[in-house]
């Protein structure tokens, strides 16, 4: 079949609790065969907090593979069957303290399909409340509230290095007309 790959065999090679790494040998269209290692995730959602003035909240956080801060939009790792809007909703309260009483789907999103099953969902949070931040015992971050417009402009020269939180900026901003 054309465009497909069948798995002829699969092994687990790492399982830890937020990510299952599988050996898989898979025969092609032409009829070789070779390997796929695929870490197989259950998902992510990230949301982007935009206030009545097109102001959004991110967080910034030290993300060890890179030794670096980054500035990200509130994002969470959904546990297996969790529903992605729910998550999105408890993230957003847990990081920046708020609520919302606008939740719009943007969409979904492969962050590395060439060997990765993670899918992220897109939400936009309008109607912010706020209340008190509650972050996990393992998570320290700040919170920086922009302009949705200085944003898009750090997108664009690159100094949010960040995938899903580059592409719900620019969602965002298209949607509200920035």
């Amino acid at each position: 079949m054309h465009l497909q790959e069948n798995t002829l065999k699969s092994d687990v090679i790492y399982e830890g609790p937020i990510f299952t790494i599988t050996h898989d040998t898979v025969e092609l269209e032409n009829g070789n065969q070779t390997i796929r290692d695929v870490l197989l995730h259950h998902g992510g959602v990230c949301v982007i907090p935009v206030t009545e003035n097109n102001e959004i909240f991110l967080v910034k956080q030290f993300r060890y593979p890179f030794r670096t801060v980054t500035r990200e939009v509130p994002a969470g790792k959904l546990e297996k069957g969790e529903n992605h809007a729910e998550c999105g909703k408890r993230e957003l309260l847990e990081e920046t303290g708020c609520t919302c009483t606008e939740y719009i789907y943007l969409g979904e999103m492969y962050p590395t399909p060439a060997y990765n099953s993670e899918i992220t969902h897109m939400y936009l949070a309008r109607g912010l409340s706020f209340e008190k931040q509650n972050l996990d015992p393992d998570e320290f971050l700040d919170v920086e509230k922009i302009p949705l417009s200085d944003a898009v402009k750090l997108v664009m020269d690159g100094k949010i290095k960040d995938g899903k939180t580059q592409i719900v900026i620019l969602k965002a901003a298209r949607i509200l007309g920035i």
